[in-house]
């Protein structure tokens, strides 16, 4: 689970410069653990994002953007699958005519990698859909993408130099929760009182 702060949160006076907010962020990448935007992040695609990192290697790094929802439901882009009104999240620019899922049904789905906290990645798609098939219920354990987010060689760690995102660990109940309309906000304060007054920087602060 991620660490939460025992306690009200302290006020904390934000800076001036924004960039001299930087509460200093101890964990690394690594298979399991969440990537969470820094609110200065002027990348359009992932500003203000929590990406799950499903691998983490010397050959590179891929994940998925949780927090990016399309306006379609599985049913709309995959046929033969029962009536399920599970959405469908944008996983990042990478292979973006491809369909990706994360779900808690684990060995029960064969090929399927376990990532953190009995949330897996990928399996038998043909298995999966007979046993959406069999019990539509099990949607609810299934969590579907279209494209990934990747890294290749050093470039994600790079980019942790250059302060674009922060690290925290990942859980099954805040991976597997697509109605979430503030997870960016809720990791920050989640990850403790240094950086919960993150969650509240504006988008533009050169309006503030």
């Amino acid at each position: 689970m991620c660490a939460v702060a025992n306690g009200p949160y302290l006020p904390v006076a934000m800076a001036k410069d924004p960039l001299e907010l930087n509460p200093k962020n101890i964990l690394r990448p690594e298979r399991g653990r969440l990537l969470i935007s820094e609110p200065y992040l002027a990348d359009p695609y992932f500003r203000r994002t929590v990406v799950l990192l499903c691998d983490h290697n010397g050959e590179g790094s891929f994940g998925f953007v949780l927090n990016r929802l399309t306006d379609m439901a599985i049913n709309d882009l995959m046929e033969d699958l029962p009536p399920i009104a599970s959405p469908v999240g944008i996983g990042g620019p990478v292979q973006s005519s491809n369909l990706y899922y994360l779900h808690t049904l684990g060995e029960r789905l064969t090929g399927s990698q376990l990532v953190v906290d009995d949330v897996y990645v990928g399996g038998d798609f043909e298995l999966l859909r007979d046993l959406l098939t069999a019990d539509p219920r099990l949607a609810t354990h299934v969590r579907f993408f279209v494209g990934y987010s990747g890294w290749g060689q050093d470039q994600l760690d790079k980019e942790l130099e250059e302060r674009s995102w922060l690290v925290a660990n990942g859980s099954k109940q805040r991976i597997m929760d697509a109605r979430n309309t503030d997870l960016w906000g809720d990791s920050l304060r989640d990850m403790g009182r240094a950086f919960a007054p993150l969650a509240n920087f504006p988008e533009d602060p050169t309006l503030n």
